[in-house]
């Protein structure tokens, strides 16, 4: 017979009642198995789950008090972070003067659901690496297939949203952040003998990128003391990114003289959205007036003292209030955009620049495209990599799992993402379309931003940033 007093009955009540209402959130019905165990720790106790607090031994009551507290934790931040929230830190300047350098972010994955991990066996607090020891902080099995718990709503447009970075699949260790297929194509080429790809045909211009992108592949693969050993990562354990949400699935994107347009409307620009200038001065920016217009020292790089020029991001404020300065400002002009050596679809040529770019249709889950030669550089990744597919093109002839088409339809929906910062951001305009199941979650507040280049008795700690809603930064 069970002996259990009230209270003990009631506890157990409440932690399967939370319980059952977080497998049905999940749809997960193998969570099921765990209810025994949860009745056998509150009721039964037929396993003894604190055997160490009847031990005689003291220090085995201490040490094991310990690992009990300890393993509660991670399993506890385990699933917090899986399914509820995670803490992120803005690592570059891509979305500055929106959100700076520093910036530490409270990321919701309930906004737009959480993602059922892919690789559910590994270190909670670790994104792919095991810090000291340098390893994979995960067990590659088992390895789940996508699926998204419902969240609160849907990724909007202009939302800053946090995701992992989709050409991650393949990294070389030595520098995991760079691209490595845009690496590919740019090593290809520098190692080929120029050749004018504009005279050729469509057909002949992917034979010649396929050639830069093997021979690229085969120089990064045969140096490994330069670029380390090649290594693929599965979609929750690639890189996280943080960017704005500047297209939608279904929407047309095209970018003229600086600003986006989504089916030939124009985009409203973040507030504090910064371009490249040339400014010429009369001396150094004093620190006085960087500090009041919130110039970093990543800002200052591009100065070149023989010319008294600044090549600098500026927001539209800054820019108004140094042009204001005639003792130090000469004039500020525009830096131009250009292709930035290689921008999306790299095996594809497009003239298009940072400031002047496609227009490109963002594929939408449930719709088609019509496939061509000319625009299959733009899909073949989402066709092949994102979705799985077995993608070829033999005898000017498009070929997906074997069968000859010209017509394919999406299985996920794809978004397009821009740092605010955007002559000095890697984004879609590198790598192109980030497809669904690389979100991870909404930015809701800074809890914390710290000045990477002040003291802390210096204005180390930004405190108007603190507590500042993700929201409130248009």
């Amino acid at each position: 017979m069970i002996q259990a007093s009230r209270r003990q009955w009631v506890k157990v009540g409440i932690v399967l009642a939370l319980y059952l209402l977080f497998i049905l959130w999940l749809k997960s019905w193998l969570g099921i198995v765990v209810i025994p165990f949860i009745f056998d720790a509150y009721i039964t106790k037929k396993i003894p789950w604190t055997w160490w607090k009847k031990s005689p031994n003291k220090t085995v009551q201490t040490v094991m008090g310990w690992v009990d507290a300890i393993v509660f934790a991670l399993v506890a931040v385990y699933f917090v972070n899986l399914y509820f929230f995670q803490n992120y830190v803005i690592p570059s300047s891509s979305l500055e003067k929106s959100l700076l350098v520093g910036d530490y972010l409270f990321v919701s994955k309930m906004s737009y659901g959480a993602r059922v991990p892919q690789t559910p066996l590994h270190m909670p607090l670790t994104q792919h690496t095991l810090p000291v020891l340098n390893c994979k902080s995960y067990i590659e099995w088992p390895k789940w297939e996508y699926k998204r718990v419902d969240g609160l709503g849907k990724v909007q447009l202009n939302d800053i949203v946090v995701f992992n970075f989709p050409a991650g699949d393949t990294v070389a260790t030595r520098i995991p952040a760079e691209d490595i297929y845009r690496l590919s194509y740019q090593a290809g080429k520098d190692l080929s003998n120029p050749i004018d790809i504009s005279k050729l045909s469509v057909e002949q211009q992917r034979e010649v990128y396929n050639y830069y992108y093997q021979t690229g592949r085969q120089y990064i693969n045969e140096h490994p003391e330069i670029f380390g050993h090649i290594m693929s990562r599965p979609v929750d354990r690639r890189e996280n990114y943080v960017k704005r949400c500047v297209g939608l699935p279904g929407q047309t994107l095209q970018i003229k003289n600086r600003i986006i347009y989504l089916d030939n409307v124009a985009n409203k620009e973040p507030d504090n959205v910064e371009y490249r200038y040339f400014v010429q001065v009369t001396r150094p920016l004093p620190d006085n007036v960087c500090k009041e217009l919130g110039i970093s020292q990543e800002d200052l790089m591009g100065y070149y003292p023989d010319q008294k020029v600044y090549n600098m991001p500026l927001t539209e404020k800054a820019k108004a209030a140094l042009q204001a300065r005639k003792d130090l400002v000469k004039s500020i002009t525009n830096v131009p955009g250009d292709d930035a050596s290689g921008l999306y679809p790299v095996n594809k040529l497009t003239g298009w620049t940072t400031d002047d770019y496609g227009p490109v249709w963002i594929p939408k889950k449930g719709e088609s495209i019509e496939l061509t030669l000319d625009n299959l550089p733009i899909y073949e990744r989402p066709i092949q990599v994102y979705e799985g597919n077995k993608l070829e093109v033999k005898d000017a002839k498009i070929f997906i799992n074997g069968k000859e088409t010209n017509r394919y339809t999406f299985k996920m929906d794809y978004y397009w993402m821009m740092g605010d910062n955007r002559h000095n951001s890697a984004d879609s305009r590198f790598w192109g379309f980030v497809p669904e199941d690389h979100i991870v979650g909404k930015p809701i507040f800074i809890w914390l931003s710290l000045n990477q280049n002040r003291g802390w008795l210096d204005g180390k700690i930004r405190w108007n940033r603190l507590f500042k809603f993700v929201d409130s930064i248009k």
